[in-house]
């Protein structure tokens, strides 16, 4: 592991091969481990690089308002890279195409694997299927102090249920039986999202984000990169709504549907989101 001070913050990250820049970032429920597979092959025929978010995994605290896409671009800057294809999982997608309106002439591509999209609200039902199938894994007092930061301690099994809560309704699908889906993967994802809780419990301040504006949900059109859209059809409906969004705004965008797939496509099915990855990037870019 490297680390670089972006922003007055340090943002842990690695970084192997040689060739044209590819830097992945990872989802909300996750971080920087959730890419081994794609990262490792990917590394053997170009320059590679995924990071920790600002305040996940193994990165710094956040000091004051974070805009994801800024950090994105500076740490280009400070590793001297000057375009780069984006690979975004969930709201690392958001953030890769936040990214790309924002520095167009330095993003050579974009996949978006059941990405999230700055300016989108979600519908109440999404908001109540939410609440019923996570949030209530945790008593609703002590959900609420944890979320504004006011609790006095943790508690280790809390952030547990919540994890497996989480992992259960995105990873494996809302749909799916928690006994089909492998053990191992559900168990790395719950490992990386109890790092997500812990940390995100334990801050006094709510940390404060900023979103490029205007929004990216009102520019799709805007988008130049060639740019791969992937959509698991086990993933929250809520969620592919979004991947619909993407593949109609992106003007000449590819869609993929990925059947009996949750929310995390490189960790559920991690040759084939690779074996996508590689064809995506050995396309010829979109002439403008």
């Amino acid at each position: 592991m490297a680390s670089i001070e972006i922003n007055g913050s340090h943002l842990a990250y690695d970084e192997a091969g040689a060739g044209s820049t590819v830097i992945f970032i990872h989802a909300g429920v996750a971080d920087r481990r959730m890419w081994d597979h794609q990262f490792t092959a990917l590394s053997a025929t170009h320059h590679v690089i995924r990071y920790d978010w600002r305040g996940y995994g193994e990165s710094g605290e956040p000091h004051g308002e974070v805009a994801h896409h800024e950090d994105v671009l500076a740490q280009m800057d400070a590793l001297g890279i000057e375009q780069a294809a984006l690979v975004g999982s969930s709201y690392g997608g958001a953030y890769a195409v936040d990214t790309a309106l924002a520095a167009p002439d330095r993003i050579t591509a974009l996949t978006l694997i059941c990405a999230g999209l700055s300016g989108h609200v979600w519908p109440q039902g999404m908001l109540e299927l939410a609440r019923q199938r996570v949030h209530n894994a945790v008593p609703a007092d002590r959900l609420e102090r944890y979320q504004a930061g006011t609790a006095a301690h943790v508690d280790p099994a809390d952030v547990q249920a919540m994890a497996e809560a989480q992992v259960d309704f995105m990873v494996v699908g809302p749909d799916r039986d928690v006994r089909d889906f492998p053990a191992r993967t559900r168990e790395k994802a719950i490992e990386m999202c109890r790092g997500v809780f812990l940390r995100t419990w334990s801050r006094s301040v709510p940390l404060a984000q900023r979103w490029i504006d205007p929004p990216a949900i009102t520019r799709l059109a805007e988008i130049s990169a060639p740019t791969l859209v992937v959509n698991g059809l086990a993933d929250v409906s809520y969620i592919q709504a979004v991947s619909d969004l993407l593949a109609d705004g992106i003007t000449g965008s590819t869609r993929v549907d990925l059947p009996d797939t949750g929310h995390l496509p490189p960790l559920e099915r991690p040759a084939e989101v690779t074996r996508l990855l590689i064809e995506h990037l050995e396309r010829p870019l979109r002439l403008p």
